[in-house]
């Protein structure tokens, strides 16, 4: 099981708001893959899945805001 973390966003950001999951629970993902799109007050990014395997939780839902260090979502790697 690996955990799909909010990374230090720099500039002093402190939190982000998931704005779109592009996969959904039970859906494999790759490593690398663009799995979630999130926004600050200064930028939209995508963060990556950190391992290959399949989407198996997603903890905090499109709309809603974490803060650096929170766990988003889990994989269960492959």
């Amino acid at each position: 099981m690996t955990k799909i973390v909010l990374p230090e966003l720099g500039g002093g950001q402190k939190k982000a708001t998931v704005s779109y999951w592009y996969f959904k629970v039970g859906e494999k993902v790759s490593e690398k893959d663009d799995l979630v799109e999130l926004t600050t007050d200064k930028a939209a990014f995508n963060l990556p899945s950190p391992c290959s395997g399949t989407l198996t939780e997603i903890i905090i839902p499109v709309g809603e805001a974490a803060e650096v260090g929170i766990t988003l979502g889990v994989i269960e790697e492959s």
